[in-house]
């Protein structure tokens, strides 16, 4: 699917489920990782996620379709376009948009990394699990104020 396609599949769903037309762009940003879709206040702009596309096809991007949709028809409209704003989760209730995107499959397995380093307290011998080095010298036991020793865990 390219810009094009993507844009009339949202100028469709504007008006099946808002009945007000979306009269901006609507495009694809291969550098959202994190997040379904964007709105730009700006420019009342809409950038979607193509990988939330390719790894949960078309009926969850038409959620997050109607999620940006929902910050779009809010804002142009003078009311609360903010994740925040009760106009907001009436709205987008009401239309059947997601309020968070899907974690994309590949992020999924980087965040579930396993951890490198194991603090132990000198006195009280309690552990702590860490995924980045930390400066020991800066820090004491949280349970009793002793000194702490860092070990490198081995890969498994």
């Amino acid at each position: 699917m390219d810009d094009k396609q993507l844009q009339q599949w949202v100028e469709r769903v504007s008006l099946q489920y808002f009945g007000r037309p979306f009269l901006h762009l609507a495009s694809f940003n291969s550098r959202l990782k994190a997040t379904g879709g964007r709105y730009f206040t700006n420019s009342h702009n809409i950038e979607i996620s193509p990988h939330q596309l390719e790894a949960f096809g078309q009926e969850e991007t038409e959620k997050i379709i109607k999620h940006e949709l929902c910050h779009y028809h809010l804002h142009i409209l003078k009311r609360g376009y903010k994740h925040r704003d009760m106009d907001f989760k009436q709205l987008l209730a009401q239309v059947g948009g997601s309020r968070f995107c899907n974690t994309l499959p590949e992020r999924s397995a980087r965040t579930g990394a396993a951890y490198k380093y194991m603090l132990l307290c000198t006195q009280c011998e309690l552990k702590y699990y860490r995924k980045r080095r930390m400066d020991v010298n800066k820090y004491r036991c949280g349970k009793c104020g002793g000194k702490l020793i860092i070990k490198v865990l081995d890969k498994i």
